[in-house]
């Protein structure tokens, strides 16, 4: 195992530190992430497998030298059970690295107290969505299901990255393949295919309805780009494809499907709520 490094400019304050979290924190990260698998469902699943490096940055806010709660920074910068003294250190170290990643998402109340500690210094943000529920369900749903919806062929990917490219520009106000992101964005896509993890309905060489699973762990998964084709949209289709992608997650992936939706989206929220999704928590995201 790799040594405890020491503290790199550390953040002190009431006995916490923050410094990088390195492999001998990981069992004290995951008994974080299992108090709660849905929320922390993305995270989880960036861990790596026993004896692999870690493939994201995490840093570790330390009291009496163990890791009590942590960070995920990447294009998301997602807050780990961290309470108030924790977000002041990091707010503080955060203020001094700059602006990391692309938003700043998890738990509502975590992430909005870290962003107000952040005082400004990361300039202002694009869009703060303070409110966006977490869903979640362990069962399949007693809705009749649309038998069309099925896993994604990798030689359907051209039919797909262009539906994923309208549904991210939609919903996030920026292209997914600008600033020559194009072949990176295409190369996620096509690792979800081949995964078994994107769903869709696709007619005439059309995708109508699509979904993926953007997370998943062995106990809990996590469904995005839930998107239908504009000019279908008002006509039923969401609510028996949502049913089969909930069917097809959870033989698929994971026994727990989950996902989190703005409070504002209100035909998407009675869609989830007629397959039979429930509250699970409460996210925000910051746009940066």
């Amino acid at each position: 195992m790799t040594a405890q490094a020491a503290p790199s400019s550390a953040s002190v304050e009431a006995g916490l530190t923050v410094r990088p979290l390195v492999a001998d924190d990981l069992p004290a990260l995951r008994r974080l992430l299992d108090a709660d698998p849905v929320t922390h469902c993305f995270v989880a699943s960036r861990l790596p497998e026993r004896g692999r490096r870690l493939a994201a940055e995490f840093w570790a806010v330390d009291r009496g030298g163990q890791c009590v709660s942590a960070l995920h920074v990447g294009a998301n910068v997602i807050p780990i059970a961290t309470d108030t003294g924790a977000r002041r250190v990091l707010a503080e170290r955060l203020r001094r690295t700059g602006r990391r990643g692309s938003s700043l998402v998890g738990p509502s109340l975590e992430v909005l107290d870290l962003w107000d500690r952040l005082g400004g210094s990361w300039g202002p943000a694009r869009e703060i969505r303070a409110r966006q529920p977490v869903l979640a369900m362990d069962s399949d749903s007693p809705l009749e299901q649309d038998t069309h919806v099925r896993a994604v062929r990798i030689e359907e990917i051209d039919l797909l990255v262009p539906a994923c490219i309208e549904m991210f520009t939609e919903e996030v106000g920026v292209s997914p393949v600008s600033g020559g992101a194009g072949p990176a964005y295409r190369s996620r896509i096509a690792e979800l295919i081949r995964a078994g993890r994107a769903f869709a309905r696709i007619e005439s060489g059309r995708v109508i309805f699509k979904a993926e699973i953007g997370a998943a762990t062995p106990d809990a998964c996590q469904i995005q780009g839930v998107w239908v084709a504009p000019d279908l949209r008002g006509q039923g289709l969401s609510t028996p494809a949502m049913a089969a992608v909930v069917r097809l997650s959870r033989q698929r992936v994971a026994p727990v499907v989950s996902l989190y939706v703005n409070d504002f989206n209100a035909a998407a929220r009675r869609c989830y709520e007629a397959v039979g999704f429930r509250a699970a928590g409460e996210f925000a995201t910051v746009l940066l």
